[in-house]
């Protein structure tokens, strides 16, 4: 089992930046498969970015491909996801969510383990 805390969400500009963090504990975070989902407000949760265990690979929704980046440092048992060049559009709550796995998965059945998420709002 493994738990997962997002942070960093909140209010900014249109073409402002964002860093979420996501924190793990319990199992070995280097073991898990990680991604990004996203949920605005009567919409499902659609899937924005994943990342490998290693790393190694990515993946990204095309509506935030070349302006989000997925990252993680298995040393700190964190994720993370870069955004800038941000869009009301972009307005949701952000999941992280773990699987056990080496490569990288992008649909929301793929994914065991999901946070609470953090809110991102972003104002034109």
């Amino acid at each position: 089992q493994v738990q997962l805390v997002e942070s960093g969400g909140g209010l900014v500009q249109a073409g402002g930046s964002l860093r979420l963090s996501c924190a793990t504990s319990g199992r070995t975070f280097s073991s898990y498969a990680m991604g990004w989902f996203r949920q605005a407000p009567g919409k499902e949760r659609d899937f924005v970015a994943a990342i490998s265990w290693s790393g190694g690979s990515t993946y990204y929704a095309d509506s935030v491909k070349g302006r989000f980046t997925v990252s993680r440092d298995n040393a700190k048992n964190t994720l993370y996801l870069q955004m800038n060049s941000l869009k009301p559009e972009d307005t949701a709550v952000y999941y992280c969510a773990a699987r056990e796995g080496s490569s990288y998965y992008y649909t929301r059945i793929q994914y065991d383990y999901w946070g609470q998420g953090t809110q991102v709002t972003v104002s034109s």
